[in-house]
């Protein structure tokens, strides 16, 4: 019995750390990214047509296939149309990507 229970606290343990950063990473995003991408990385719709791109679904498979590095990179100094987001620190960089992989799409 008490096996079962250390493993279990160490699955819970490894579940949290998997997304560590998420929570400020939120708020990152609800300030920075919000008015382009969407609450939930969904991309405004009337922007993207606006700007003539196509704005996927920060959830998607293409944007989840993504490496954490590039993520951070596409964040920092932007892709396309996209600018980066100036005055985060590395740590904010990673945080909004933890609360990014938050978004995936099932």
């Amino acid at each position: 019995m008490k096996s079962i229970l250390i493993l279990c606290a160490g699955v819970a343990l490894g579940v949290g750390l998997a997304f560590a950063g998420a929570a400020e990473g939120k708020a990152v995003f609800g300030a920075k990214c919000q008015s382009c991408h969407g609450e939930k990385g969904e991309g405004k719709e009337a922007l993207a047509k606006m700007l003539k791109v196509t704005m996927l679904h920060l959830g998607s498979k293409e944007v989840q296939a993504k490496s954490d590095a590039d993520l951070k990179n596409i964040v920092a100094k932007g892709q396309g149309k996209m600018k980066g987001v100036a005055g985060l620190t590395e740590q904010q960089h990673a945080d909004v990507v933890a609360y990014m992989r938050t978004l995936k799409q099932k």
